[in-house]
């Protein structure tokens, strides 16, 4: 698939979370953008002093690529205060266009996977390029009756990155999909549509071993927070995976 360079125009924006905005986009050429879900764009743009430099976004965007690719380009975008990048997508005004390139990266599903799970993990903005798998692991649970776990790391239930997308995914494939919301610091609370038996107090790492990764059926997917990914990745090399077995994307968050 080849590297386009390519202006994107804002449609719409909206707050995910405190601190996360989710930000929709068309290019500005009327093209659409083919890709595959779980790879990412760079925005390119200057500091004050006239400094290039660029920021990578994991593209949160779902399509049926049964279909084709659709014209939205979906991501989400942390800010960072003080930070150039959160600056410029702050200043942003509907119809206003950036300048992108992509697409990257190689944190996909491959077409040749033959397991018989896969253990998504991850932390904060680290879970959209889940969100964009979903097509993809829906036809996986139809073709190959997979099963499907996401562990997802958040402080706070008001930062559960399109927590209500996911859940609604899990309850229409309750024996193949679990949503796994993984709470540090604060739990939903009685009567919310978080308080489900799924979630968990504690971080992610923490609970990875109550899924029982085997090495003779599952590929896990890492996703988010440096120190995060490096704890799984070590938990599940321990219980058995190989390196190939594990497919790894660190998160660190550039002003």
């Amino acid at each position: 698939m080849a590297i386009q360079h390519f202006p994107l125009k804002l449609v719409s924006r909206r707050m995910l979370a405190p601190g996360v905005g989710h930000y929709v986009f068309v290019r500005g050429d009327g093209a659409p953008l083919d890709f595959i879900p779980g790879q990412f764009i760079q925005v390119h743009f200057r500091y004050a002093d006239g400094t290039a430099t660029k920021r990578s976004y994991s593209l949160a965007t779902i399509h049926d690529h049964a279909i084709g690719p659709g014209e939205a380009v979906e991501i989400a975008v942390s800010y960072v205060p003080g930070g150039a990048a959160t600056a410029l997508f702050e200043g942003l005004d509907i119809g206003d266009a950036i300048d992108a390139s992509g697409p990257f990266g190689r944190f996909c599903l491959m077409p040749a996977d033959d397991n018989r799970r896969y253990l998504l993990i991850g932390t904060g903005t680290g879970v959209t390029p889940y969100r964009s798998m979903l097509p993809l692991l829906e036809r996986a649970i139809a073709e190959r009756g997979i099963r499907v776990v996401l562990l997802f790391g958040a402080r706070t239930p008001a930062e559960l990155l399109y927590g209500d997308e996911f859940r609604a995914f899990a309850d229409r494939h309750p024996d193949h999909f679990r949503f796994v919301p993984c709470f540090s610091r604060e739990l939903p609370e009685a009567g919310s549509p978080h308080a489900h038996a799924d979630v968990r107090n504690g971080y992610v790492q923490q609970f990875l071993p109550e899924f029982a990764p085997d090495p003779a059926g599952d590929i896990a997917y890492l996703c988010g927070n440096p120190n995060m990914v490096d704890a799984c990745f070590e938990a599940l090399k321990d219980g058995g995976l190989e390196v190939k077995q594990i497919r790894r994307e660190k998160y660190v968050s550039s002003k």
